[in-house]
């Protein structure tokens, strides 16, 4: 399975970036499609999840500025709001939870 994700650069705050992750099967296949962050010097973590079912849950950090969606069976988005500097990380999505598959990561810089 290969996930690709794209989307990321240089945004400055407040900005609504939206990364795409375009998976190589359907994306319907696995329990669920995640959107996970690293930022520098810190441990990667979850910040967005749908399920096959269509339910969605995020990181209280994101919630209300963040949206985790679908467009089809192969690609998953993440629609991201009132961007803030504590944004700024490498963004990867993953297939299944917990994630059995990982894309190669897109960098989100926030400039403030």
């Amino acid at each position: 399975v290969q996930l690709q994700a794209s989307g990321g650069g240089l945004v400055q705050a407040g900005g609504s970036p939206r990364l795409s992750c375009a998976a190589s099967r359907n994306i319907f296949d696995f329990n669920a499609m995640n959107w996970h962050r690293q930022a520098p010097g810190k441990q990667r973590e979850l910040v967005a999840t749908i399920t096959s079912g269509g339910r969605t849950n995020y990181v209280d950090s994101v919630k209300g500025r963040f949206t985790i969606s679908r467009d089809n069976a192969k690609t998953v988005n993440l629609q991201m709001n009132s961007l803030k500097p504590e944004d700024t990380a490498v963004y990867y999505c993953a297939a299944n939870n917990p994630p059995s598959y990982w894309g190669q990561g897109t960098l989100v810089t926030v400039s403030s």
